[in-house]
């Protein structure tokens, strides 16, 4: 993700028409900036949804990444390139998505869209609405997010979120050597 000013973000409710088709909402269609988008499986049974050259970025990567010979590698690749379909979005800003993806998702009429930065998870509502996680748990696992991004782009001077330590980090190499 490049440019903060495009990213997926929101949540929008939508509704899953009779014949399997969604309406993007235009926020969402002017961010992916294209008439094509990749859709597959996702994590957590829901289903991802990349603008076009996001999508084939990721399914390459995924190619790179894994092994033919490898029995995990190769379920990796079942998962996330196999289902992968390249979508137009039609005129009115709808997608089609496939019985099987609607079905891998459980997606019946009343869907959610959970912006992701660079992609789109589409969820079943209630499915969505059930996913459960404790305060305690989202502490933590916020505590573990930020150590993580203390520790990107260290020493370039330009880590927004070096500050939020407790403590100095930019002490010189020779700072507090004996």
């Amino acid at each position: 993700m490049d440019n903060i000013g495009k990213c997926l973000s929101g949540e929008y409710d939508v509704t899953l028409d009779e014949t399997g088709r969604i309406t993007l909402p235009k926020r969402l269609r002017d961010i992916l900036d294209f008439d094509r988008v990749v859709l597959t499986k996702g994590a957590d049974s829901c289903l991802w949804l990349y603008d076009i050259v996001t999508g084939r970025k990721m399914l390459k990567d995924i190619v790179e990444a894994t092994n033919l010979y490898s029995s995990r590698d190769r379920d990796i690749r079942r998962r996330y390139i196999g289902p992968a379909q390249e979508l137009d979005i039609d005129k009115q800003g709808r997608i089609l998505i496939s019985s099987q993806l609607r079905e891998f998702a459980g997606l019946s009429k009343d869907c959610m869209l959970v912006g992701q930065a660079e992609y789109i998870e589409i969820w079943d509502i209630d499915r969505y609405k059930n996913i459960e996680i404790s305060e305690e748990e989202m502490n933590e696992r916020s505590e573990e997010l930020s150590s993580r991004m203390r520790g990107l782009n260290k020493n370039d001077g330009n880590n927004p979120y070096s500050g939020f330590t407790g403590r100095n980090d930019a002490l010189s190499n020779t700072e507090g050597q004996s």
